[in-house]
């Protein structure tokens, strides 16, 4: 089940202006144009804001999210009539064809289980023309980026339009590695409190690598985010052939 942060009405119209900066998707953009991808699988794409931007440019896009809430803000973006948007996740996906799927964010670490995260990989590679790529990202686990996700780091308070002033903090609840729970407080302008736990895994290289080519999967590049370098590992992998 998806987060109530993801999939709670109130909660996902307020993800975007708590958290406008998404320049991490320039990147991907970047990417994009470099593989010469014309159709895009957006896995987990929440609010659209990735899938939008693709489909302004030409691209031909679907967007999957299990969090219906969150497709529901989508929906409203300028772009979302030009992408295909589906309420579930990769194992199920009808039948596709597209040069590139992506994980952006935290996508990639929301699978905690192995069969979850396998059977998520086979999906996408299954959805992926012959030699299509699939790109992703990761925190380093040796970075220790649990350790930002406290009340004092992650306070903000916005004024948000439509709504008035919110407040969000996030707090870290447990570490067992590789599992990492935290959970997220956003106050309404009424004094209404909302509340959403989450936990990532924190893979390693190896184990990100291993699970690609077990799923079918060539790694052909491992990148540093450019705009966190040294604390994400992004991974560039093609559809194996054979």
């Amino acid at each position: 089940m998806p987060d109530a942060i993801f999939d709670d009405p109130a909660l996902a119209a307020l993800y975007d202006p708590l958290d406008p900066d998404r320049s991490d998707l320039d990147a991907y953009v970047a990417i994009v144009d470099e593989l010469g991808a014309r159709s895009v699988l957006d896995v987990g794409c929440g609010t659209g804001t990735f899938a939008c931007l693709l489909a302004r440019r030409g691209l031909d896009v679907v967007g999957v999210d299990p969090a219906g809430a969150s497709l529901d803000v989508a929906r409203t973006k300028p772009g979302a009539d030009r992408v295909r948007w589906l309420h579930g996740d990769a194992t199920g996906l009808p039948p596709l064809q597209v040069d590139l799927a992506t994980m952006t964010a935290n996508v990639a670490q929301v699978f905690c289980t192995d069969d979850d995260w396998y059977a998520t990989l086979r999906g996408v590679r299954a959805a992926l023309a012959r030699g299509g790529h699939l790109v992703l990202e990761t925190r380093v686990p040796a970075r220790r980026a649990w350790e930002g996700w406290v009340r004092d780091e992650t306070f903000v308070r916005v004024d948000v339009p439509g709504t008035g002033v919110v407040t969000s903090w996030t707090d870290l609840t447990d570490v067992s590695l590789p599992l990492v729970s935290f959970h997220d407080t956003t106050v309404l302008p009424d004094g209404r409190e909302l509340h959403s736990d989450s936990t990532l895994r924190f893979r390693s290289r190896e184990e990100v690598e291993h699970s690609l080519a077990a799923c079918g999967f060539t790694v052909e590049d491992v990148r540093d985010a450019p705009d966190r370098p040294g604390r994400e590992w992004v991974f560039v992998a093609r559809a194996s052939t054979t």
